[in-house]
C-alpha cells in the first residue's frame, strides 16, 4: 500500500515559521514594557521614600536601605527584559547596517542596568536617613555601580547612532532622524555643566533612550509575518 505524503498548503505558514515569529514577538515586548516599569517602580518609590529627594539624588540610592530590595529587584528585571529585547532585535532586523551591533548596545543597556542592581551604590547626601549628608567614600562595589551608567547610557547612545545610520542606509529618514535626536536629547542633559538638579535630567535621558528602544521594538514588531491572520485564512480555504 502506497504511503500517502501530505504536503502544506501553498500559503499557508509552517509551524516553525508561525514559532519563530511569536518569540520574536514576545521577545521584542520585553523591550516595550521594559521603560515604563523601571520608571514606574523607581518614581513610586521616589516620591513615597522617607528622606529621598528626586532634585539631589539619583534613583541609584532607593537600592539601599530596609526597602531597598525593591529597587534592586527593578534594576535587575528591566536589563534582563532589555537583554530579551537585544535577542528579539537581532532576530527581527533584515540584513543592512547595524543588524549586529545595534541590538548589541541594546543588551548592553540591559548588561548596565543589571550591574546597577547588583552592585549597590554608597550611601551618602543623606540618603538612607542616617547617612552622611556630604559626597560618601567611594567602596568597590560602588566603583562597580558607577559603571554601569556609563555602559547603560553611553552605550545606548551610540547605539542610537547605530540605528540611525542603519534606517538612513534604508531610506528611512524619519527613523534615522529619530535615532540622531535621541542621541543627542541624552548627551545635552548629561553632559549640561550646571549639576543643580543632575538626577532630574539623568531621569529625562533615561526616559527618551527607554523611549526610542520601545518605539524601535515596536516598529520590528509590525514588520514580524501576521502568523496570526496567516492561519485563520489558511483555514477558511
Amino acid at each position: 500500500m502506497a504511503r500517502r505524503i501530505v504536503t502544506p498548503e501553498a500559503g499557508a505558514p509552517s509551524s516553525a515559521s508561525e514559532g519563530t515569529a511569536t518569540k520574536t514577538r514576545a521577545l521584542l515586548a520585553c523591550g516595550i514594557v521594559a521603560g515604563p516599569l523601571f520608571l514606574g517602580v523607581a518614581l513610586t518609590q521616589a516620591f513615597t521614600r522617607q528622606g529621598f529627594d528626586l532634585s539631589r539624588h539619583p534613583l541609584s540610592l532607593l537600592s539601599l536601605g530596609d526597602l531597598g530590595w525593591i529597587q534592586i529587584a527593578n534594576f535587575v528585571v528591566t536589563g534582563v527584559l532589555y537583554v530579551a529585547c537585544a535577542v528579539g532585535m537581532r532576530r527581527g532586523l533584515g540584513p543592512g547596517p547595524g543588524a549586529a551591533w545595534g541590538p548589541r548596545l541594546v543588551g548592553v543597556l540591559g548588561i548596565g542596568l543589571i550591574m546597577g542592581g547588583v552592585f549597590l551604590t554608597d550611601a551618602g547626601a543623606g540618603f538612607p536617613p542616617g547617612a552622611p549628608a556630604g559626597a560618601p567614600e567611594i567602596s568597590w562595589h560602588g566603583m562597580l555601580h558607577n559603571v554601569a551608567p556609563i555602559l547603560a547610557l553611553d552605550g545606548m547612545v551610540v547605539g542610537c547612532l547605530v540605528f540611525a545610520r542603519r534606517f538612513a542606509a534604508l531610506k528611512q529618514g524619519s527613523w534615522a532622524a529619530a535615532g540622531v535626536a535621541a542621541a543627542l536629547a541624552v548627551l545635552v542633559p548629561t553632559f549640561w555643566p550646571d549639576l543643580d538638579g543632575i538626577s532630574v535630567r539623568l531621569v529625562v535621558a533615561q526616559a527618551i533612550q527607554f523611549g526610542f528602544v520601545a518605539a524601535l521594538a515596536a516598529h520590528l514588531m509590525r514588520g514580524l509575518p501576521d502568523t496570526a491572520a496567516r492561519s485563520v485564512a489558511a483555514r477558511s480555504r
